[in-house]
């Protein structure tokens, strides 16, 4: 906790208790000096200059995509893109990669417990294309049917399975790696948003063998506006760019140009220099402390908050009630009471939740319900962040119910 001079503020006269590290983590200090001192030492446009600014800011911008790749396992820092978040990066695979492969009568097969940002884009290229699409199903606990899944396949014309590795409303982790090998068995890519996986499991592109994987900085202790596409490079050569201007070409005519490079062809204009150092400040934060050590953390955390959340009358957790079938996030309804008043309660006791349906209308509309309260956790959370949330519920339930 030392490390977020933010987590040391009062909300409404309490102490406050961040539990919304689904929708973005806070930053420490060691991310907040990265950008600092990049703007007040290094700041200037990269691949652009050779003068001492530039060509230090070059480097360090080159050296955190570095640390990325090394970080998921990348086989090389080429591989790593750098977008604006994990939607820009979910984005480009659909239009980029998908737009220029797939054709009428194609099959993606998706989830509806995944996030809209997984959703929407190939709805949006079905459309345009003919694809067709098929849902696999969840069960009781939200994990996949991996039995649909090998019948789908069988079915023939999977072109793509897109999903992510832990869903944002159940905390559910996809067996991401199981998942590829049944895909790949009939020639289909696997596409990842792993948004809520990156900073609370450790995570091996080439150990999985997807062929793209998407996350977000913010998530994992960086600084907002910044994200990542990892792909294979193979992949990547068939992609097209879907942002153009400066930085991003080899040559330019009157009536046609060419592209340039791996990885620069995808990050037209001016990229966020900064927040991609931050980024890289961010990696080497969550290596400092381990991917070890925040997987048990978490591990301890479920197993204090759900037992006690179980208790609560009227209280219905979504997914796996087993906490060692999870990541560091629980969503619930309470009987009778709406996520929104339940979180407006919570934080008028400095808690701070996420309610509503968490850019998972298909999820909730599947469980017959308007939307949820959601925390989420992280390193710097305590067993007494896991008190002050149950004693706000039941503060809102003496109040509401």
């Amino acid at each position: 906790m030392k490390d977020f001079p933010i987590l040391f503020r009062t909300v409404n006269s309490n102490r406050l208790t961040y539990l919304d590290n689904a929708a973005t983590t806070q930053k420490p200090t060691a991310v907040i000096a990265a950008l600092t001192d990049f703007y007040t030492q290094h700041n200037a446009n990269v691949h652009r200059g050779i003068h001492t600014l530039s060509e230090e800011a070059t480097d360090m911008y080159e050296s955190a995509r570095e640390k990325i790749a090394q970080f998921i396992g990348a086989p090389t820092s080429s591989e790593i893109i750098f977008t604006s978040g994990s939607t820009e990066s979910l984005n480009l695979v659909v239009a980029g990669w998908a737009a220029n492969n797939l054709v009428s009568n194609d099959v993606v097969v998706l989830n509806s417990t995944d996030h809209h940002s997984n959703l929407v884009a190939w709805q949006m290229l079905a459309k345009t294309l003919d694809l067709k699409l098929k849902y696999l199903s969840v069960d009781a606990n939200g994990e996949l049917d991996l039995v649909q899944l090998k019948t789908y396949l069988n079915e023939g014309n999977v072109k793509v399975v897109s999903t992510s590795h832990i869903s944002n409303v159940l905390g559910t982790v996809n067996n991401i790696k199981e998942i590829c090998k049944l895909a790949h068995a009939v020639g289909a890519k696997v596409v990842v948003d792993g948004a809520q996986a990156v900073s609370h499991i450790p995570v091996n592109v080439q150990s999985l063998d997807c062929d793209f994987y998407a996350f977000s900085g913010h998530k994992m202790f960086g600084p907002m506006g910044i994200g990542v596409l990892f792909g294979k490079r193979s992949l990547l050569e068939n992609t097209n760019p879907i942002k153009f201007g400066g930085g991003m070409i080899s040559t330019v005519g009157l009536e046609s140009s060419t592209w340039a490079t791996i990885p620069e062809r995808f990050e037209g204009g001016t990229p966020s220099v900064a927040d991609a150092i931050g980024l890289g400040a961010a990696v080497d934060y969550i290596n400092n402390i381990g991917l070890e050590k925040i997987v048990a953390h978490e591990s301890s955390l479920n197993a204090y908050l759900i037992p006690k959340l179980n208790s609560i009358k009227g209280l219905h957790i979504l997914g796996s009630a087993d906490f060692t079938k999870r990541a560091g996030l629980v969503s619930f309804y309470v009987d009778g009471i709406h996520s929104h008043d339940v979180a407006s309660v919570l934080s008028t006791v400095g808690v701070a939740v996420r309610s509503g349906h968490h850019c998972a209308m298909p999820l909730h509309k599947g469980m017959s319900i308007a939307s949820s309260t959601r925390a989420s956790y992280h390193i710097y959370n305590t067993y007494a962040d896991m008190d002050a949330l149950v004693n706000g519920i039941n503060t809102a339930i003496k109040i509401l119910g």
